[in-house]
């Protein structure tokens, strides 16, 4: 009934030529104005996923909890000393505090005016007690300092530390360090190198750690979701914000942006990187092979133009459909390319067969329609089942994929003949003279008809030998994966996700009550895998009174450093020298001819202290900038911390209050995973361990365990519906199992094979790639039953046929389009690539050379 239908729409269609096509222009042209005024792409992974699942309804109800910890930018601030990254962060949030416009709420983690007068009262008694002492046996020196934030000042402090060596207060090697890293400094100033010192290093005796040279502000920005980079205006702002206060050439800070807004935005951009190039590359590989399988520029034009029609239609259906694309369904375009082309060259392949038959262009078409309408139909009807299998499943990226595709297939077999054939009848391509077909792989088809069951055996065991491999087949569940680590947001996070003070990978748990979720991080911090659980009440330190005994003795001892106005009148450049050179003097007089590390500093600071006395005016300014700036900075930051008072948890500002607890009182805990950040393995357990106390808890381990269940449950559901409506449509079609079977053996040997094949290649599925398996189901199915529908008709000798070029052809053309996704910059969209040209060669090596040899010689076909 099926071919009836075809061939009667056929003859229509190239009646009724010009009618048919300019149909066709219009609706694409319709379509195609549809597609660009509502294209929209969403790089939202979680959204990749089904939101009546569990586990993200969970995170969905946690997301509408705390609302404010979403659509967040980090800003990464870090510059060369603890004070200047201070500064540069503390100028930074002030500034963007103003845009309003832009920003909801900017905040400076760990920062503010909170945490500066409090710091000390985060810090282990011992801690306290030590530095408080510390600080107190410097007032002295701090005073100078103090009092005369000047070159003469620096001086005067460093007449100090001699004078306590001399009074045997210290000695001279304790004071090595000490005018190693001056002497040091200075060098480097003097030499107009980038100079940097540390008041704050100095005070510790050791260099600052990493974490003491960078400062995270989170600003939740306003998106503008009618651009395809919501972020785009709040972090450009960011960007000249941080340009115009001249953070750079100032304090020597750079920002780096990253967090859920700026990997999405960059997700976008980074799949659009070489897109255009790829896809002209792509096109012009693509008509050179349809050169190559149909010889004629017409054909290949009505080709083209028929591929052009259906994707355009195809894409705003598929818009209609699912509102935006995701980072699997943006794959559409080149999976239609890919797949529609096929039916275009079956039909154009055949036609070229039937011409050379019959000369007659119209007879030539209605003989191809009579002939290869079944197989096309069928192929359609099974490839579109593949892929609306996925439909039902809870793997969102998938299923939408899946309807797009599985509605694109039909529409591309509809214009295949339509429009096709109507192009056809109006651009009569020239007649025939060679048959279509491969006579050179005569002598291959007789030794796989002669030596068919040693064949069938040698690929049997190699299939069935490699089964255990499938036991070693891994999937990558961590989304990060997916992206490119070269641009800035996915590698600044990679480089920091192991800091605990962004909590990459945490995981919260929603607990009704304060007091619950103390006792719930209780239970979870006595867990092997979990390194630290918090809650609000961890704003809270104990032993506050003792603390702010010990900060307020060394209060009292710094008394004048506790104003914040200098109480002397500032040198002129002649005082500065003088103090220079009286230092320089003192130092030769202290070393005298003393010997060791403390000597030998002290002359080398001594002659660098000469050095600076002798240069120019500006010089000694820049010098004087190097240690002066971070001293205020210091300063300001000793005069608020010295002001610190116990507090309790009723006292607490209301940004931190809100960002632990919900105004109805629920309260979050915070959980962080032991061991390597990058382990898969890792955080996995750690998930498994969190869930064993606390069900309800989400974050990115426990997507990354809950999701590769979701993905596995899904692609079992999605593959058995597939092979069922396969074959129930296969057995409609074809009212016999063995037949069947002979279409589906081949199928499942080509995925089977490409699975194994992805073990040895150490090839991971990921959420991305995984779209090869209904690629394979579907493309697949569709190269067989052409060959099964060619081997019911009688046909013998198959790889000499005109039906293995189309084949061959059809999967060139295929793994053209896939390798353009291959080539991109983007891992996840790249490695979809990968698999899905490797799937590719293997379901056509499954189609052209097992499943002939499978089926053997047509029934009642005598012997050669």
């Amino acid at each position: 009934m099926s071919q009836s239908i075809i061939t009667r729409g056929v003859e229509i269609c190239t009646r009724y030529a010009w009618p048919v096509v300019a149909l066709a222009l219009a609706l694409a042209l319709g379509s195609a104005v549809y597609a660009v005024k509502h294209f929209a792409i969403s790089t939202d992974i979680s959204k990749l996923i089904a939101s009546n699942v569990p586990w993200h309804q969970r995170e969905l109800a946690f997301e509408a909890a705390f609302p404010e910890r979403y659509q967040t930018i980090l800003i990464v601030v870090q510059a060369p000393t603890p004070e200047l990254v201070s500064q540069a962060a503390s100028d930074l949030t002030e500034k963007l505090r103003q845009r309003t416009d832009l920003f909801r709420a900017v905040q400076l983690a760990g920062g503010g005016e909170f945490f500066r007068k409090n710091g000390f009262l985060f810090l282990p008694t011992d801690d306290v007690e030590r530095t408080s002492a510390r600080l107190a046996q410097g007032a002295p020196l701090i005073n100078a300092l103090a009092n005369d934030p000047s070159l003469r000042g620096l001086m005067q402090a460093l007449s100090f530390t001699m004078m306590g060596v001399q009074l045997g207060q210290s000695t001279l090697d304790g004071m090595g360090n000490t005018f190693t890293t001056v002497a040091r400094t200075l060098e480097d100033a003097l030499a107009g190198r980038p100079a940097n010192f540390s008041w704050r290093a100095l005070l510790d005796g050791h260099p600052p750690a990493p974490s003491d040279l960078r400062r995270f502000i989170q600003a939740r920005a306003i998106l503008d979701f009618s651009a395809l980079e919501p972020g785009k205006k709040a972090t450009d702002a960011i960007r000249q914000t941080a340009v115009d206060l001249k953070l750079s050439s100032d304090l020597g800070a750079t920002v780096r942006l990253t967090g859920p807004v700026p990997i999405a935005d960059e997700e976008f951009a980074t799949v659009q990187e070489g897109a255009l190039v790829n896809t002209l590359i792509t096109v012009l590989i693509v008509l050179t092979i349809l050169w190559m399988a149909l010889r004629s520029a017409r054909i290949i034009v009505a080709v083209f133009v028929t591929l052009f029609v259906g994707l355009c239609i195809a894409f705003a259906l598929g818009l209609m459909m699912v509102g935006a694309l995701n980072l699997i369904s943006v794959a559409f375009a080149v999976l239609f390319i890919g797949l529609g082309v096929d039916f275009g060259i079956q039909f154009s392949v055949r036609y070229r067969a039937e011409r050379h038959k019959v000369g007659d262009l119209q007879k030539a078409l209605l003989m191809t329609a009579a002939r290869a309408g079944a197989p096309l139909t069928l192929a359609a009807a099974a490839t579109a089942a593949g892929f609306l299998a996925f439909l039902p499943t809870d793997y969102r990226g998938v299923s939408e994929l899946g309807l797009i595709a599985g509605v694109g297939m039909i529409i591309a077999f509809i214009t295949s003949v339509t429009v096709l054939p109507a192009l056809l009848a109006i651009l009569k391509p020239p007649g025939e003279s060679e048959p279509m077909g491969y006579s050179a792989l005569a002598p291959v088809d007789r030794f796989t008809e002669r030596f068919r069951i040693p064949i069938l055996v040698v690929i049997g065991l190699i299939v069935v030998g490699g089964l255990p491999l499938l036991y070693f087949l891994q999937f990558d569940f961590n989304p990060i994966h997916l992206r490119s680590p070269k641009v800035e947001s996915v590698a600044t996070f990679l480089e920091l996700r192991g800091d605990p003070a962004i909590g990459a990978n945490s995981v919260n748990v929603l607990a009704p009550s304060l007091s619950e979720a103390n006792a719930v991080a209780k239970r979870l911090s006595e867990l092997p895998r979990v390194s630290r659980a918090t809650t609000l009440a961890s704003f809270v330190p104990d032993d506050q009174q003792r603390k702010r005994g010990f900060i307020a003795r060394a209060a009292s001892a710094l008394g004048p450093a506790m104003n914040s106005a200098s109480t002397v009148r500032p040198p002129t450049d002649e005082q500065n020298k003088t103090a220079v050179r009286n230092a320089a003097d003192s130092l030769n007089r202290l070393a005298d001819t003393k010997m060791g590390t403390g000597a030998d500093a002290a002359r080398r600071l001594s002659a660098d202290l000469t050095k600076l006395a002798e240069a120019d005016v500006s010089v000694r300014q820049r010098t004087e900038a190097v240690f002066i700036r971070p001293l205020k900075i210091a300063l300001g930051e000793l005069r608020d911390m010295l002001q610190a008072q116990p507090f309790t948890s009723q006292s607490l500002p209301q940004e931190i209050v809100r960002e632990w607890t919900t105004p109805d009182g629920r309260s979050r805990v915070d959980v962080l995973p032991k061991g390597d950040a990058n382990d898969n393995d890792t955080l996995r357990e750690f998930a498994r361990e969190v869930l064993t106390v606390a069900p309800g808890a989400v974050g990115g381990p426990i997507s990354i365990l809950e999701s590769g269940d979701t993905i596995v449950a899904a692609f079992i559901q999605a593959g058995a519906w597939a092979l069922i409506s396969i074959a129930i449509l296969l057995w409609i079609a074809l009212r016999r199992v063995g037949d069947v079977l002979l279409t589906l053996v081949p199928l499942l040997v080509a995925g089977v094979v490409t699975l194994e094949i992805c073990v040895l290649i150490d090839l991971k599925l990921n959420f991305a790639n995984i779209i090869a398996l209904p690629l394979l189901l579907g493309i697949g199915v569709a190269f067989k039953i052409y060959y099964i529908m060619a081997w019911r008709a009688g046909q013998t000798n198959l790889l000499q046929s005109s039906l293995t070029r189309a084949v061959f052809f059809s999967a060139l053309t295929t793994a053209t389009a896939f390798g353009s996704l291959w080539l991109s910059s983007h891992p996840g969209t790249s490695s979809m690539g990968k698999l899905l040209a490797l799937s590719l060669v293997c379901t056509m090596a499954a189609a052209v050379l097992f499943q002939p040899v499978l089926m053997g010689r047509p029934r009642g076909a005598g012997d050669a």
